[in-house]
């Protein structure tokens, strides 16, 4: 039965996730796909190429992906590899991308529970889709044989349901090593669900200006993920130099990005972009008045400007000592957040 209430009632959020969650998709053919909007109580539309799911929701109508070019190798028998719906149409400005994402991860969160998986595609979105400017944060119900996950979508968030096997085939098999093969990043819980999850192999930045492009992605887009994932991450970086690794800086990031610096007294700090908390008066809330003594407040959701923040970074490591981007390091406490392991695939850069 279809669960539209009439023009002036819909469907909340967590009731769709609930029944995309108990679809039976069989095996992700055209005939399972069928009973599938027919069970929901949508119609099919669109073309062959591009089909749709006429949902008579206000967000919009479901997409369906067919299995074409970049999706064979990843399938096993699948014609479709998702089902996208789209669930609110907020401003496009991030703040608002951002605040519409969280409501609906807590619509969804109180209907199934805590999500397994949490992360951000980075610039790279399942099957080499583009991603949304302002962040790519996803949750993901992890299940067999299908998989729902809230993505960003480029209008707003989404529901979308997929099979498990080849989404996460697609993400196992971009661990080739070269620079950016794969972005964003990954954290997964303790959840049964999680059984069995396989786990891609990373990249090494080669250059600084590897290393400023990939913090620069991460940065720019991380308040605007942090408050759309209702998360908080502190990340810790460490710079070898030729006696030891020591403290170089800590990014802690929630609904603003902060970052303090703990560079040697003979960097000259200031000349490269530093401020006192009497500049930044917002990192007063997240370090002490005087430790440490410089830092910046880079802001909230769409405001960091993450090239700035990189080349700010890069140029203090390398004037603290730091001669290669193998010695810069991602501190092991940055891997736990909110009780998922994290792995920052994007950043290319040793964690220890």
């Amino acid at each position: 039965m279809n669960a539209q209430r009439g023009s002036t009632e819909e469907e909340s959020i967590g009731e769709l996730a609930r029944r995309l969650v108990a679809a039976d998709t069989d095996g992700w053919t055209p005939e399972g796909l069928r009973a599938v909007a027919a069970e929901l109580g949508w119609a099919w539309g669109g073309t062959s190429d591009t089909p749709v799911l006429i949902t008579g929701r206000s967000s919009g109508d479901a997409r369906l992906r067919p299995v074409g070019d970049y999706e064979k190798r990843y399938v096993a028998g699948e014609s479709y590899v998702e089902i996208a719906v789209p669930v609110s149409a907020p401003a496009p400005d991030a703040a608002a991308q951002a605040a519409a994402f969280r409501a609906a991860k807590e619509e969804v969160t109180a209907a199934l529970g805590e999500p397994s998986v949490m992360g951000s595609h980075g610039d790279m979105g399942p099957f080499y889709d583009s991603q949304p400017h302002w962040g790519a944060p996803f949750l993901r119900w992890r299940g067999r044989p299908d998989t729902l996950e809230l993505r960003a979508g480029r209008s707003g968030p989404e529901l979308v349901l997929q099979p498990t096997d080849p989404a996460e085939n697609w993400f196992w098999r971009q661990g080739v090593g070269e620079e950016h093969s794969i972005s964003g990043f990954f954290g997964s819980n303790r959840d049964q669900a999680n059984v069995g999850l396989g786990f891609p192999g990373g990249w090494t930045a080669r250059s600084w200006e590897t290393v400023t492009r990939s913090l620069g992605d991460f940065l720019g887009a991380l308040p605007a993920e942090t408050t759309a994932l209702g998360v908080r991450i502190g990340m810790p970086f460490y710079g070898r130099n030729a006696d030891s690794a020591p403290l170089l800086f800590d990014v802690a990031c929630g609904d603003r990005l902060t970052i303090g610096c703990f560079a040697p007294d003979d960097v000259d700090l200031a000349a490269l972009g530093w401020g006192t908390v009497a500049e930044h008066p917002h990192t007063a809330s997240v370090f002490s008045d005087d430790d440490p003594v410089w830092r910046v407040d880079a802001g909230g959701p769409g405001e960091p400007n993450g090239r700035a923040l990189a080349e700010m970074l890069v140029a203090t490591a390398r004037a603290a000592g730091v001669s290669e981007p193998t010695g810069l390091i991602v501190g092991g406490e940055a891997g736990y957040v909110d009780g998922y392991h994290v792995t920052y695939y994007g950043l290319g850069l040793p964690t220890g």
